[in-house]
């Protein structure tokens, strides 16, 4: 569970944004709209959105500005799981503790969902926060999540990610897929919140390197639950990477020291944090959470 005390407003705007931008089901995109609400609506931490208005916050960003673009992470993050979870893919029928997209609605229109959702979320990064004076933050924002969501980030940490199954354990290889196919996105998501606080480069660089450590170690956790905890804790299907085959921390190094590593990499994260940010609490607690969760 996330830190409720600190979090649970920023968790409820997220919410709220993305009922907003979200497509209603109607007409003759109903179904398309339907499969993008229930992939984006069935849960989820909302992690990357977190961590935006976050870094926002700790570099005083004014007012609510962050929402928008921040819920655009968690489309793209969606998008991801729901083309992860397709037959091609890791074929997988549970995700947040209920049926994957693809078999509610079948895999065309899962697909559809997925590609929409992106689209979506690069609509929304160039649209808000709206204004001439934001438009070089917004061209800046949609450069800056591209990156991390593209072949340069996290699609080309899956490729690899693929690529890698059944391939014998290979630490610098397995850190370079796990700091794109995951870290990438969250070392972006700190960095747009930065970006749109306003901060100089150097603090932006900063918070993106923060996203980057905490990034690393949330995965490399995610593959020591995926071995010690239950379906019913995670909300999806434990034991997959193993079964096929997939190179991970626990596989290579065993879990004790893969929570030592994760320890290591969020004292890191927490180091980049900027000394010049108003307050640090979310960031420290969210860096916490990505080792201390159960799910």
């Amino acid at each position: 569970m996330l830190p409720a005390a600190a979090l649970t407003e920023r968790k409820a705007r997220v919410e709220e944004a993305l009922a907003r931008i979200l497509p209603l089901p109607g007409g003759r995109q109903r179904r398309l709209a339907e499969a993008m609400r229930y992939a984006v609506f069935g849960g989820g931490k909302r992690l990357r959105p977190l961590l935006a208005i976050a870094a926002f916050d700790a570099l005083e960003g004014s007012g609510r500005a962050i929402d928008e673009p921040a819920a655009a992470l968690e489309l793209i993050h969606t998008y991801s799981l729901v083309h992860d979870d397709l037959p091609a893919m890791d074929d997988d029928a549970l995700r947040r503790g209920r049926p994957t997209t693809h078999r509610a609605y079948g895999e065309a229109t899962a697909i559809l969902a997925g590609d929409a959702l992106l689209t979506l979320a690069f609509e929304v990064l160039s649209t808000f926060p709206n204004g001439d004076a934001a438009a070089s933050r917004r061209a800046g924002a949609v450069a800056v999540v591209a990156r991390g969501a593209g072949a340069a980030g996290m699609v080309g940490g899956q490729m690899a990610d693929l690529e890698g199954e059944q391939s014998p354990p290979e630490r610098e290889a397995l850190t370079w897929i796990h700091a794109h196919k995951t870290g990438a996105l969250l070392a972006a998501s700190a960095e747009l919140g930065a970006l749109h606080a306003g901060a100089d480069a150097a603090a932006c660089a900063a918070m993106a390197r923060y996203g980057a450590s905490l990034g690393l170690a949330f995965q490399i956790i995610d593959d020591v639950l995926d071995r010690t905890e239950s379906a019913a804790s995670l909300g999806k299907t434990p034991g997959k990477d193993e079964a096929a085959g997939k190179v991970t921390f626990p596989a290579l190094i065993g879990i004790d020291a893969s929570r030592r590593e994760a320890e290591r990499l969020v004292e890191e994260a927490r180091a980049a944090i900027p000394a010049t940010v108003r307050d640090r609490t979310l960031l420290d607690d969210l860096a916490r959470y990505s080792v201390e969760r159960s799910r």
